[in-house]
């Protein structure tokens, strides 16, 4: 659990935004921010050691792996970079700048260097075969995902730390300043803004856009809410406040939504860094059920449960109707681990040390593991792979065993 604070108070007139701590230091963080209390040691967790499988199971096999590369990059950022891939179409980003497209064999078919630090991308459609990123400085820029030619490029007020959704001719984004972007598929002139609430302390990343319908897509911010907003102009259809913050300091009332929400059977599931898992019948519009749950990474769900992994390293699974908890593993705990994806019939959950732990969803129990190399950030489910990428910039594809 090594999420940064990301800074926007305002001191003497100016508003600073920064990365000035780890959660892991909150009460020193505390300490800077109301400048008392000094000489407050924090509590460093070590994770825990691993228990050898008893009867482990071959699950996954390796498809292929490879080694995008991390120049130029903070190991201490904690962006994660996600795998562009639609419908057979591979594009790898590195934090350095590095863009690389693959075909689903992994034969590498073109690579360049954006010049500047990735911290938002991949999002690839296949049908436009278009691949965008953005960048540090708070640029977005498109290119042809089948021979890496730029197509357009567009200069937003703030960076964006998180993959665009590209959906009904539209490139939507949130900025790490709380404005949203709809940009055209085709040329990235600005169509649509939405300007959203920022606290003042918040937790350095986002979600990802994700789409509710065909014309809406679903968006979580800072402040601990959910927005739906139409795909083509940008218009409000509702919001709802996910993460509730208490205390008495601005740093234990951070309520970020940094995980995707899930949408998944006309049900939606969210979570927050402030404690909540929250389940809303979509027909209805109506709480299912609020249950205590503190997370930075998306949901995973199947047709009984929706999984979640705590930020001490816990994976928890609960009953998606009423939000009962049916059990609770601490096998992993303080092990930085990834969101958790479902993959066949099995849970994965990725760790520090670069190792795939796969669950038993019915006891809780692993049953399997595979190892690739680095600190994982998260893991993503296509076509049936399963998809890794580390801080050092390596990728793992991998499949179902046979």
């Amino acid at each position: 659990m090594n999420p940064s604070i990301r800074s926007n108070k305002i001191i003497t007139g100016k508003t600073i935004k920064a990365t000035v701590m780890q959660v892991a230091v909150l009460a020193l963080m505390t300490t800077a921010v109301i400048g008392c209390n000094r000489g407050i040691k924090p509590v460093i967790h070590d994770p825990v050691k691993l228990v050898q499988i008893a009867q482990p199971i071959s699950v996954l096999q390796p498809v292929f792996n490879v080694n995008v590369g991390n120049k130029k990059a903070s190991k201490k950022d904690p962006l994660s970079l996600q795998v562009g891939y639609d419908n057979g179409q591979i594009v790898l980003a590195s934090r350095g700048g590095d863009l690389t497209g693959f075909d689903n064999a992994g034969q590498r078919l073109w690579s360049i260097n954006v010049g500047e630090q990735i911290t938002g991308g991949v999002a690839l459609d296949a049908f436009s075969q278009t691949a965008v990123i953005s960048t540090r400085g708070g640029k977005v820029l498109a290119f042809d995902s089948m021979t890496g030619s730029k197509r357009w490029q567009q200069q937003l007020s703030g960076s964006v730390l998180t993959p665009a959704l590209i959906s009904n001719n539209r490139v939507i984004l949130s900025g790490n300043d709380g404005l949203l972007h709809g940009l055209s598929l085709q040329t990235g002139q600005s169509v649509w803004q939405f300007t959203t609430q920022v606290p003042a302390i918040s937790v350095r990343g986002a979600a990802a856009p994700t789409l509710l319908d065909d014309k809406t897509a679903l968006i979580a911010t800072a402040d601990g809410r959910l927005h739906a907003i139409t795909t083509d102009s940008g218009l409000p259809q509702w919001s709802r406040r996910v993460g509730v913050g208490v205390g008495s300091s601005e740093v234990e009332r951070m309520s970020d939504v940094d995980g995707m929400p899930i949408v998944d059977n006309n049900q939606l599931f969210a979570v927050s860094y402030s404690g909540q898992l929250l389940g809303i019948d979509l027909a209805s519009r109506q709480v299912m059920f609020v249950n205590e749950l503190a997370s930075l990474k998306a949901l995973a769900v199947n047709n009984q449960q929706v999984i979640g992994t705590s930020l001490d390293g816990k994976v928890i699974a609960y009953n998606r109707s009423n939000g009962q908890t049916l059990w609770e593993s601490d096998a992993l705990g303080y092990r930085e681990l990834t969101n958790p994806v479902m993959i066949g019939n099995y849970i994965a959950v990725g760790d520090l040390d670069g190792v795939v732990h796969l669950f038993d969803p019915a006891t809780g129990n692993i049953v399997s593991r595979v190892q690739t190399k680095g600190a994982l950030t998260n893991l993503q489910v296509q076509d049936s792979r399963l998809m890794t990428q580390s801080k050092s910039g390596q990728v793992a594809f991998w499949q179902l065993a046979r």
